[in-house]
């Protein structure tokens, strides 16, 4: 039976820079400053982890450049993998990938919001690689774009450890039929039509990001970061993925699906009224009073009228979704090299290090202190 793995993704680079040539073409790559985050390898590192920490090559990523693709479905997965780097056994610091921009053709191309790509291959040229990564955009959706992307796929898929789609670039994973009776996903706004289209696939418009087989596709646009932060994890474990995405500054695995990117996106979106901006004005104010009845003053409404209105607004009772932002800045700062457990309590709003074990305990199952030692950033 395939492996479905279904992720919703759960905030957490000093990066090395992708060049930009003075004709207006950028050139994705290895090439950059120096001066990396340094992450220790898991101890579960996978062979292809082993490799390289061995000294071989890194692993080849490979992305399909076309005209009209979204220029973030490309970028973001770029500086992610350029931004994962990992310590060898002599202490320097490796690449864990290479990048690879393979075009349909050997002229540069256009994303839909203007920007001009320069491919390093083309389909004719390509080397072999260990992950291929189809972006989304207009242009995939051009009858003889898709055609001619969907041949070169299928003939790449069997010496291909794994494909991914990212947004829209579902559909030109779709053409190839290779992801027939798989569970897939792609930007909300394109999900019913990717079903019409695609009806032998098994569409979820709400997840972020899918696992299914060796087959893997996310939702639109942004979701290519947080796939490429779970293909990290796969290849060199959370040390490395965690590294990277507080570089990125972005969550290593968000909470819920599309419909519910955040918390605090989510009420602002829900809201048409003086709701619309108090979540985010609570991410922003942590450690002062937000009590029901200190947050229905800003509101100006009474304590009773506001937590109505705030549960029917959210979803959630103005404590709870409190103690939930303030745990999950927590776990963001647990992280970080040096800090203390009541350093964090106090910094984030809790009264007490005593109460805020014991609400970290209640929500993530595990004390604050044993979450550091899995997850704390060692520099050297």
């Amino acid at each position: 039976m395939r492996e479905i793995k279904s992720i919703a993704m759960t905030k957490s680079r000093q990066f090395r820079t992708p060049r930009v040539q003075t004709n207006g073409w950028f050139e994705a790559g290895n090439n950059g400053e120096d001066g990396h985050t340094r992450a220790m390898v898991d101890n579960s590192t996978s062979r292809h982890t082993r490799a390289v920490m061995s000294g071989k090559k890194p692993l080849r990523i490979g992305l399909l450049g076309f005209e009209g693709l979204m220029a973030l479905d490309l970028v973001g997965p770029i500086d992610a993998f350029t931004s994962a780097v990992a310590e060898e056994p002599d202490g320097q610091l490796a690449s864990c990938y290479e990048i690879v921009i393979i075009g349909l053709t050997s002229r540069p191309f256009t994303s839909e919001s203007g920007v001009v790509f320069k491919p390093h291959k083309t389909i004719r040229n390509a080397p072999p690689l260990d992950t291929l990564i189809i972006p989304g955009g207009r242009g995939l959706r051009v009858p003889e774009t898709q055609k001619r992307a969907a041949e070169w796929i299928i003939s790449q898929a069997a010496k291909t450890r794994r494909m991914a789609a990212v947004c829209t670039g579902t559909f030109g994973l779709a053409a190839t039929g290779l992801l027939d009776g798989r569970k897939v996903t792609t930007h909300w706004r394109h999900a019913q039509d990717l079903a019409r289209r695609f009806p032998q696939l098994k569409v979820d418009p709400n997840a972020l990001y899918l696992k299914d087989g060796k087959f893997y596709t996310c939702a639109g646009i942004t979701a290519g970061i947080d796939l490429s932060l779970a293909l990290i994890e796969e290849d060199f474990g959370p040390r490395v993925a965690l590294s990277v995405a507080r570089e990125l500054v972005v969550y290593l695995k968000r909470p819920g699906g599309q419909e519910q990117f955040s918390e605090p996106l989510q009420f602002q979106t829900r809201s048409s009224d003086r709701f619309a901006d108090l979540a985010v004005w609570i991410q922003g104010h942590l450690r002062q009073d937000l009590s029901a009845e200190g947050l229905a003053e800003r509101a100006c409404l009474s304590p009773r009228h506001f937590t109505r209105r705030f549960k029917e607004a959210f979803g959630a009772t103005p404590a709870t979704f409190v103690e939930d932002a303030r745990l999950r800045e927590a776990r963001e700062r647990l992280t970080l090299p040096e800090q203390t457990i009541e350093g964090v309590a106090d910094s984030v709003g809790f009264k007490s290090a005593d109460a805020f074990r014991r609400a970290f305990a209640r929500r993530y199952g595990l004390q604050p202190s044993s979450y550091r030692r899995h997850f704390v950033l060692r520099t050297k």
